[in-house]
């Protein structure tokens, strides 16, 4: 195959300039464009239309999870590698079903991040060091789903994306915001914001508001900061 573009997408300079470095040795490989958040990187991707795309799962604007959904949404055609330092089951589940062609720890070795990005560009699906087609892919997904879910009432599709909407929603909550104080904030009523509610709890699988700020926060979608 002939030259891959790539974009990086990390808010951590070091880590990112290091991914940089490594794929600029590359030869068949090429940097077209990198970003320190969400929303910068999904632009850079609307407009650049790189083959792949490195990115962290802990963004600030929008995270990995949503950006891959995002690029999933819209067609872009880009091939998404999340990287994360957590690394478990839940979190592969929904990154492959936002989207994203590939799932690796931050510790990845160089050589096999370029192996990855190769793998993907060329349509296949890399999890738990493992190269996988579209039906590997669907067979993992149906095999882990069955090991990991929850039985609660009405649940669903499990593992589905959280939308927009329900991620500010979810922020809001990390923050210990109330319903009506969501509502204020969001500009929409206290009963939409219930809604939003119930429906974050049955995607997560969890039982209560404080467990899914947890399941954010231990994730890495959400974080906890001054956004002044």
């Amino acid at each position: 195959m002939g030259e891959i573009t790539v974009v990086v997408i990390d808010d951590h300079p070091l880590f990112r300039e290091g991914v940089v470095n490594t794929l600029s040795l590359e030869p068949d490989l090429r940097v077209v464009g990198q970003a320190a958040d969400g929303e910068t990187g999904l632009n850079l991707i609307r407009r650049l239309r790189p083959q792949a795309a490195v990115i962290d799962v802990n963004l600030p604007e929008m995270n990995g999870q949503q950006l891959a959904q995002q690029i999933s949404n819209e067609k872009l055609g880009t091939r998404v590698i999340l990287v994360t330092a957590y690394d478990d089951d839940e979190q592969k589940i929904h990154a492959l079903n936002a989207g994203a062609a590939g799932y690796s720890n931050k510790d990845v070795r160089p050589e096999k991040l370029v192996r990855m990005i190769r793998f993907v560009s060329e349509g296949g699906y890399y999890i738990d060091d493992r190269e996988l087609d579209h039906s590997g892919v669907m067979k993992w997904l149906s095999e882990r789903i069955k090991d990991t879910r929850r039985f609660y009432g009405d649940p669903g599709e499990p593992y589905q994306p959280l939308s927009a909407r329900e991620m500010e929603v979810l922020s809001l909550i990390v923050e210990g915001r109330s319903n009506k104080e969501i509502a204020l904030e969001l500009e929409i009523s206290p009963q939409t914001v219930k809604n939003h509610v119930t429906s974050i709890l049955r995607k997560l699988g969890v039982d209560d508001r404080t467990q899914a700020a947890l399941y954010a926060l231990r994730r890495g979608w959400v974080r906890l900061y001054d956004k002044d």
